[in-house]
């Protein structure tokens, strides 16, 4: 006497669960037509998330500088270099002869950095744009209004001084102009 093992249901049931090649073509087709459609929105999205995300280390590296400037007790001066697309914090020059703290970034590909500057910014030796951070964690009354990070003529992130002045943030466009006409 053998016992029936596995599954005891009839064997003709099993023929209609396998997929065909045709369905298999079918539905590849209709993934590369759906990717296809969706490619440019989202190539656009990736994009736009290149400039928030630099828009973002930029605001994180005015915060680092303060904290810097009050925890060491010497001023910092994040430059801004336009032409090579470049930024950076460091010591003011004087206080020590090699920072070893120093921090540089270049732009991504594609983005462009402007200075709004008021008719007081003040510029290094380099002829760079800076916003200094005083020891005391406010920000020089010679720093920069805004700073401006453009990937296209419609598309930029504002970074801008406060309504209070002592730190940097965020922007709309509209805000950052009004504060720049001030």
């Amino acid at each position: 006497m053998t016992l029936p093992t596995g599954n005891s249901r009839n064997k003709e049931s099993h023929c209609g669960r396998a997929f065909t090649l045709i369905e298999l073509m079918l539905v590849m087709t209709m993934l590369v037509a759906v990717i296809a459609v969706t490619m440019p929105s989202l190539s656009n999205f990736f994009r736009g998330r290149s400039l928030d995300s630099e828009a973002r280390r930029f605001l994180s590296l005015t915060r680092y500088g303060q904290e810097r400037a009050v925890s060491e007790g010497v001023p910092m001066t994040l430059w801004i270099d336009t032409a090579n697309g470049t930024y950076g914090l460091q010591e003011e020059p004087g206080y020590n002869e090699n920072d070893p703290k120093a921090v540089s970034f270049g732009l991504g590909k594609d983005l462009q950095i402007a200075v709004v500057n008021s008719a007081r910014a003040q510029q290094t030796g380099r002829s760079l744009t800076a916003i200094r951070f005083l020891p005391d964690g406010s920000v020089s009354e010679t720093s920069p209004l805004s700073v401006q990070i453009r990937q296209s003529e419609n598309d930029s992130a504002w970074i801008g001084k406060s309504r209070n002045g002592l730190s940097y943030e965020i922007q709309n466009q509209n805000t950052a102009l009004q504060n720049a006409r001030r």
